[in-house]
Parts: C-alpha cells; structure tokens; sequence
C-alpha cells in the first residue's frame, strides 16, 4: 500500500521558478533576459493592447467591428409552431417533453416558441415565452398557452 508521505508529482510536472537579476552565474543576469535597452527593457516597460506604434490602429479603421457583447443576454432554445406535430392532440408540451423528443437539447434555457410553420392540433403549451404569432396560432388551433 502507497503512503502519503511517498507521493510524488509526475517527472517534469514541476518547473523551478525563473530567478531574474541574480547575477551572471545563474544565465537570467545583467539583463535579466529582456535584452539591450528600449522601451520593452524598462520596468512598466512596453506598449498598449492594439497599439500600432503611432499607425492608425486596425480598430479604427474598421469602424463597423467595434461595440461589445452583452454579456448578461438571455439566451432562449428556439422551438417553431411548426416542429410541434410531432406531439399527439391534446397533450401537454413541457420543456422536459420538447427535450424527450429532441427539439431542444437542454432544459437549462428557457424556452421561446415562435410562429414559423403551422399547427393542426389542440396543445398545451408550457414555455417560457411565446411570440405573438405562435400564441395566435395555438390559440386558433384550439390549444393553450402557459407562460412561466
């Protein structure tokens, strides 16, 4: 049996730590590996991410690809009115039921039905939210809609 005293990392997992400035004996002295002079050897030393060195920054030239990316969106599983054939009439349609059959393919997100295609058949529809046609369309087709 392996006691804990006697364990090991693997060989080569572990990395001695770069020891910079000790000296010309150690290989990391005089320069301490930043090479001769300029602006990248001084302490704070260097330039801004996407700085061009005084040419007109790509980021400004192409205009069009600034902005952001909100984080913090709400990101749905889409399912269309259409893809909702292939429940039986009068059942109920969850989000556990659109995973069983494949439409989604995790719980995790909320759900949106959109009105993309038709429905011939009365359902009980449970998702998060629904757009104005998909609920009109269910609506007509004799079937229920249950936001939440």
């Amino acid at each position: 049996m392996m006691e804990q005293s006697e364990l090991k990392p693997a060989i080569g997992a572990k990395h001695k730590r770069k020891r910079v400035g000790r000296g010309d004996g150690s290989g990391h002295g005089s320069y301490s590996g930043r090479g001769c002079k300029g602006q990248k050897s001084r302490a704070g030393g260097g330039v801004r991410l996407g700085f061009e060195g005084g040419q007109l920054p790509l980021i400004k030239r192409l205009p069009r690809k600034r902005g952001f990316v909100n984080i913090f969106k709400t990101e749905y599983n889409v399912v269309n009115v259409g893809r909702l054939k292939v429940f039986a009439s009068n059942s109920e349609v969850t989000p556990e039921a659109l995973r069983k059959v494949g439409l989604i393919k995790s719980v995790r997100r909320p759900i949106k039905i959109l009105g993309d295609g038709e429905i011939d058949r009365p359902l009980v529809v449970k998702a998060s939210k629904f757009s104005v046609a998909a609920e009109g369309k269910i609506v007509a087709a004799g079937g229920r809609v249950e936001e939440g």
